[in-house]
């Protein structure tokens, strides 16, 4: 009789493919699944009873800012709790690497703490995310915005020079070499916004070449976004390249409806180019305080701010009240700082979940002193309100879209399966308890109905907390295409 690792025994699987559920065993050897049998037919030294649960995929959050959280906070709490075994990093145009510059900026801030995590190349700071062995896996991308700042200083409101997109194009293209898995723009961010189309495709040449994806936070999500979507697309063609657009919406009262035109937009693309995108389960979203955003939105709240103390978790309303001025006066006053938004619409995000091209991603802040909810309940979100209680779309769809499909798109090769030979990133779930229970109000909280999460055979989160697992890895991408093709 074999011996393993681990044996999650009488589970009902999702195996990740859309596959309806099905009763089996699941054997873990090393960090791989190396069996699947019928129900209580296999045995280990580490036996998981798994009945009434579901055995999924552990799940692939694609669009975070986890970069060097992987680094300073290497349980990854608040996504290992949440069922998450890889965190696609480096989206909007902001990552840790390559960085060549001696300080780091506000725009920097926002995912790197400790100036000692800055790496002038992508190899290096791979190297630290391994040395750091945190609990799940990263992917990285390279993004534009931290490139124009390498090779353009401050002075970042206009087209890069010939000499300046050629330093940045070398730059993506060693860090592509040493493994990044593509390159993330931030156009709709005064980092980025006076980059030209023609700007972004020059940097971004060496996608085609490498196989690397293309990620947009496009330049509009508002009153433009049909000719900002048509940039984005423009760009992946010109380049060659896969695109991902991130974190798809509808921005802004007077745009509430409008996925009626976005979603038959994506599908004309999608005949042509290879287009997918992201998605997450919430009317609100987050990111930097900006006053230019102000009017677009029916509510406001404070996630930090670092030159006034005591703003986090504070309705920005209520804080102009109390300064006696406007709520751009007062957004004027605390800053630099972040902020919640309330600016979509219910039924445009469930429309936009549903639409077979979409996948999950948190975009959480994970540095926020008061995070958007999503940081920890995005995936237990989605399993529990929308696909059980909502009916949005089946259990089995909703795993799909948190694990074979964001592998496909990503390429991360042997993940986003339950299925023998793949990596063992597993998720243990309770299908009638799974829920998110981080609030606006109380957003640090872990969902229910996570029981057991495994990571290449680590276990990173059991019986309500971090397991102790450090098997995480940074994936490279010229590693996972020699195994895709093994």
């Amino acid at each position: 009789m074999a011996t393993y690792d681990i044996v999650i025994r009488n589970g009902q699987v999702a195996d990740g493919t859309g596959r309806k559920l099905f009763a089996a065993d699941v054997a873990v050897k090393g960090d791989r699944i190396v069996a699947i049998d019928a129900p209580g037919t296999l045995r280990g030294d580490n036996e998981i009873d798994a009945t009434g649960k579901v055995v999924a995929p552990g799940f692939i959050d694609v669009h975070t800012h986890d970069d060097t959280a992987l680094i300073d906070n290497p349980t990854m709490a608040m996504k290992a709790s949440q069922g998450v075994t890889t965190v696609v990093c480096g989206n909007c145009g902001v990552s840790a690497a390559p960085y060549v510059r001696p300080d780091v900026g506000h725009w920097m801030s926002l995912i790197i703490k400790k100036k000692e995590n800055l790496s002038k190349d992508f190899a290096s700071f791979a190297g630290k995310v391994d040395a750091a062995k945190p609990a799940i896996n990263g992917a990285f991308l390279i993004g534009h915005g931290t490139l124009r700042i390498n090779s353009m200083g401050d002075d970042l409101n206009r087209v890069a020079t010939a000499g300046e997109m050629k330093q940045m194009r070398e730059l993506l293209d060693q860090s592509l070499e040493q493994g990044a898995i593509g390159m993330s723009s931030g156009l709709f961010y005064a980092v980025s916004s006076h980059a030209s189309t023609d700007e972004v495709v020059e940097v971004a040449t060496p996608l085609g070449r490498w196989g690397g994806v293309y990620t947009a936070h496009m330049r509009d999500e508002g009153d433009h976004i049909l000719k900002a979507m048509d940039e984005t697309f423009e760009i992946g063609r010109r380049v060659g390249a896969e695109i991902i657009v991130s974190h798809h919406k509808c921005s802004g009262r007077s745009n509430f409806g409008r996925m009626k035109e976005t979603l038959p937009h994506f599908e004309e693309a999608m005949k042509k180019q290879q287009i997918a995108f992201d998605v997450y389960p919430y009317v609100a979203g987050s990111t930097i305080l900006r006053s230019d955003m102000l009017d677009r939105a029916d509510k406001v709240l404070i996630t930090w701010s670092d030159k006034v103390e005591g703003m986090s978790g504070r309705d920005l309303r209520e804080i102009a009240d109390e300064m006696g001025c406007s709520m751009k006066e007062a957004a004027d006053r605390i800053q630099p700082a972040g902020a919640i938004y309330f600016m979509m619409d219910e039924k445009d995000v469930q429309a936009a979940m549903s639409h077979p091209g979409a996948m999950i991603g948190s975009d959480g802040i994970p540095f926020d002193a008061h995070p958007h909810p999503r940081l920890w309940g995005t995936f237990p979100r989605v399993l529990g309100h929308y696909s059980r209680d909502l009916g949005l779309f089946p259990l089995e769809d909703a795993v799909r879209r948190m694990t074979s499909y964001s592998a496909q798109r990503f390429h991360l090769a042997k993940r986003g399966e339950v299925r023998t030979g793949f990596y063992a990133d597993l998720c243990v779930f309770d299908p009638a308890t799974v829920i998110d229970t981080a609030t606006f109000e109380k957003p640090i909280s872990p969902a229910r109905g996570i029981d057991t999460v495994i990571c290449n055979g680590a276990f990173a989160w059991r019986d309500g907390k971090p397991g102790g697992g450090q098997a995480g890895r940074a994936l490279n991408r010229q590693a996972m295409q020699a195994e895709d093709k093994a």
